[in-house]
């Protein structure tokens, strides 16, 4: 059910000319196809699983929905520790569309966590995609599924170097998001905000393609304003540890606009709120991926700071919504993207407690006692962040569906079948 309490059978929506409504066992059966992995613990005799099997087999169905013709299943071993990965023996089916309503898109950054759920929407509504990543956080395996398709192509590259291609509309997502990973190699994440920007936007100018990019909350820094509006010019450290990627993409916006006013590129700017969802990065060091991995395992939660500090967290499907809104209507103004509930760290990790146990339980499994344990707070880490969504609401007619305690559920079952297979 939705925040209104209506069934949820599809996402997207019919809007600004742009069809991009999907049902959502479909889109399911995709980001949760690979994580329901069958064990050989009795093998297969001619083909068949045998019965141990069957309560797996009876799992698996429960998240494919209907969609076992496209479907494939991967084999554990686990006296060997070793899996057997097959690939689909059919495609999804997707839309067919003429070709004046097909459009050639570009996804960079199209095998991290954000970009492979806007790859998987964007090909089963029928349009050619290209997936331009170099996997340094990203992974083959969140697009995998669509390897092979004529109208899907994947090249491993970095946007730092220019690149060269016919499109209609550029997703630039191409971006270390967490914090262990954009400061990892600081220099890298700003010259990728920079450069990667900058080569974007040049093919966009050369073919005339609408370009869209992902920037973030953190522009906004450590706010003195709450919520924050676009408006607001934020509260950022240029010198601290998280500059490279605060500053990275406030730099990032300002090359995007220049390319607006002076070459007349058209441009969309989404400023991104925490997201969460299946495919997320589970050691990526963010709050909802860290507090549902320690209590699946039965570790303390760590929470840094007092548990005072705030966040709004929106569920992937949400953003993709939005993203796609935002790059099909007319609006060129930054748009914050992100989900208004408001929750102290603290709460949140109570909650997050309480689904993980719901889920065990529900499981037949009785959960282990999970304390929240507390450690100093990192440098210049914000102390609230709230999205101020008026734009969006009015300008794209767009507001989160999905509530916090569904997306976390859903979340929960992810790592938790993670685990089963051996991947975490």
């Amino acid at each position: 059910m939705d925040v209104n309490g209506t069934e949820i059978k599809t996402v997207g929506f019919q809007r600004f000319g742009f069809d991009c409504e999907v049902p959502i066992d479909v889109l399911r059966s995709l980001y949760l196809r690979p994580h329901y992995v069958t064990t050989s613990s009795g093998g297969l005799t001619n083909g068949i699983f045998s019965d141990e099997n069957a309560k797996e087999e009876e799992q698996h169905a429960r998240f494919i929905q209907g969609n076992t013709a496209y479907q494939s299943k991967s084999i554990y071993h686990p006296d060997t520790q070793a899996i057997s990965y097959t690939t689909l023996s059919r495609f999804p089916p997707v839309k067919l569309l003429p070709p004046y309503g097909r459009k050639r898109i570009l996804v960079t950054g199209g095998a991290g966590f954000v970009g492979s759920h806007l790859v998987d929407r964007l090909m089963l509504l029928g349009h050619e995609v290209t997936v331009l990543d170099n996997f340094f956080t990203g992974s083959k395996t969140t697009v995998s599924h669509w390897i092979g398709h004529p109208n899907f192509e994947m090249i491993r590259h970095d946007v730092v170097e220019p690149f060269m291609i016919e499109c209609d509309q550029i997703y630039h997502l191409a971006c270390p998001a967490s914090p262990p990973h954009y400061q990892f190699n600081a220099v890298k994440t700003i010259k990728t905000s920079f450069m990667g920007t900058l080569n974007m936007l040049g093919l966009a100018k050369r073919t005339k393609a609408r370009f869209l990019i992902s920037s973030t909350s953190e522009i906004y820094g450590d706010p003195e304003v709450h919520p924050q509006q676009e408006d607001y010019w934020g509260h950022v450290n240029p010198i601290g540890p998280r500059a490279c990627y605060d500053e990275g993409k406030r730099v990032a916006e300002t090359l995007t606009y220049g390319f607006h006013r002076q070459d007349g590129v058209d441009v969309r700017v989404a400023r991104i709120f925490n997201t969460y969802g299946p495919r997320m990065n589970p050691a990526d060091g963010r709050v909802v991926s860290n507090f549902i991995v320690q209590a699946l395992r039965g570790e303390d939660m760590t929470l840094y700071g007092d548990g005072t500090q705030t966040r709004s967290f929106q569920y992937i499907h949400d953003l993709i919504d939005g993203l796609i809104a935002l790059m099909n209507s007319d609006e060129t103004r930054p748009v914050n993207i992100g989900n208004g509930d408001e929750f102290t760290i603290g709460d949140f990790a109570e909650l997050v407690r309480e689904i993980v146990y719901k889920v065990q339980r529900e499981d037949g499994v009785e959960p282990q006692k999970v304390n929240i344990v507390h450690k100093p707070m990192p440098t210049d880490d914000p102390q609230k962040r709230r999205p101020d969504t008026t734009r969006a609401k009015e300008v794209l007619q767009w507001q989160p569906r999905w509530t916090v305690n569904m997306g976390l559920e859903e979340m929960v079952r992810y790592y938790k079948a993670k685990m089963t297979e051996g991947s975490i």
